[in-house]
């Protein structure tokens, strides 16, 4: 079997249980160099094989996975995140059909929750939105023209921005004339729950120049919505005057 784990966004022990435990009985380990801290590694067998797929292409990767089941081999396709988000495990997964190569996706903490939660706040907040966007800039990965950042922006839902700080001032034009309000609130979590981890809080009208200063272009989450506010507003669930299955009203 080979297994697409999710590492979780950078702090080792925000894996999951399964996936911790699927990377120690690992036999072979292709991981993804550039994101993924190598801590990981430290989880495995002492007999391990190691392979980054940082400077390897698909037919490597695929060729690297192919030998170790021929072999018997447990085989783990480490990805930062949750590996169904920008993960590029798709085509991975294409190919081992095409193999008849047996394999499990196992979910990751995703950089985006991770980044909600490194600020302390909630993306679903009562009367404000209950809606979560996640999606990026077009850039050398083509985006659809239905969703546009501006487009999407005008829905006024929280939005969780990937792979699109190093282009900060675009991705604010176009948030701006989707929200119509330069005063939205904003923050963009650098490598979030990683040690070198950086929180920057603003809003549409600043944040583009507080990243700057801080040199930041990569790796990075940008939060976007009303949800970072305060609002004051309070959830039913827990309301006293609510009632529901578990619990009456008072």
């Amino acid at each position: 079997m080979v297994y697409f784990i999710g590492a979780g966004p950078g702090d080792v022990d925000l894996i999951t249980v399964k996936g911790r435990k699927l990377l120690q009985e690992a036999d072979v380990v292709v991981y993804a160099g550039s994101l993924v801290s190598t801590e990981h590694l430290n989880f495995c067998k002492e007999d391990v094989e190691f392979y980054d797929s940082s400077s390897m292409n698909l037919d490597e990767i695929t060729q690297v996975i192919y030998n170790a089941y021929k072999k018997g081999k447990k085989v783990v396709r480490l990805h930062t995140g949750d590996p169904t988000i920008y993960g590029a495990i798709l085509e991975q997964m294409r190919e081992l059909d095409k193999l008849n190569i047996p394999y499990e996706v196992v979910p990751g903490v995703s950089s985006f929750t991770a980044s909600c939660a490194r600020i302390k706040r909630e993306f679903t907040v009562p009367d404000v939105t209950q809606t979560v966007i996640l999606t990026r800039i077009s850039g050398r990965t083509y985006v659809p023209e239905e969703e546009d950042l501006e487009g999407l922006a005008a829905h006024k839902s929280s939005m969780a921005i990937f792979l699109s700080v190093h282009d900060i001032d675009r991705v604010v034009e176009k948030l701006k004339r989707g929200y119509k309000d330069e005063n939205v609130p904003c923050a963009v979590v650098y490598k979030a729950t990683w040690q070198d981890e950086k929180v920057i809080i603003g809003t549409l009208k600043d944040i583009a120049e507080k990243v700057k200063e801080k040199n930041i272009k990569k790796t990075a989450q940008i939060l976007v919505g009303y949800f970072l506010d305060d609002c004051g507003t309070y959830s039913k669930l827990y309301d006293k005057k609510f009632s529901h299955e578990f619990r009456d009203a008072l």
